[in-house]
């Protein structure tokens, strides 16, 4: 039975910092446009209050989620419970990408550990929180974050990051532009 609640209590906090991964779900406006949906990993996850949760996001093959957030600033999270007792988190907010080379940037970097290829910090500044009873979804055991986008992040060093960037990540699936791709046309 879904549940909702105008913000995260203390327990919802405790609950969400224990969890493994979390999913990114943002769409465009267009019907016809892509959905997106992107599972995340890594100590990446930061909660500022009971109305804001973000993330340091890392790059990627695409930026989706902020090329969306730009366009309608709709952007869900999602946690499931994989140990423990059922459960299935959403929070529902407007989004927010804040880029290197901000004020914002400087202020919300220090709550983070840098990791190789970090390119944004994505935002949500929630508006509604929904729990259901996560029944159907199946125990998996957690045994490590996979190094994979790091090491790619290491190898490609940063002027390779910033080729790949202007390359991949300036344009959704549906052409809609990023904050990375705005900021490079400016």
């Amino acid at each position: 039975m879904a549940k909702f609640y105008d913000s995260l209590s203390d327990k919802h906090q405790a609950w969400i910092q224990d969890q493994h991964i979390f999913f990114v779900a943002t769409a465009p406006l267009a019907a016809d446009g892509h959905v997106n949906l992107s599972p995340k990993g890594h100590n990446c996850l930061r909660i500022f209050g009971p109305n804001t949760v973000a993330y340091l996001d890392l790059t990627g093959s695409g930026n989706e989620t902020s090329a969306h957030i730009l366009e309608n600033g709709r952007v869900t999270f999602m946690w499931a419970a994989f140990e423990g007792a059922p459960n299935i988190m959403r929070t529902y907010g407007e989004g927010e990408v804040v880029l290197p080379g901000t004020a914002r940037w400087d202020e919300l970097i220090p709550h983070f550990e840098l990791l190789p290829g970090a390119r944004q910090i994505i935002v949500n500044h929630i508006t509604k929180v929904q729990t259901s009873c996560g029944f159907a979804v199946p125990f998996f055991d957690y045994k490590e974050d996979r190094m994979s986008l790091q090491d790619f992040a290491t190898t490609k060093g940063e002027d390779g990051l910033v080729a790949y960037r202007q390359q991949k990540n300036c344009e959704s699936l549906d052409g809609l532009p990023t904050p990375l791709g705005a900021r490079d046309k400016a």
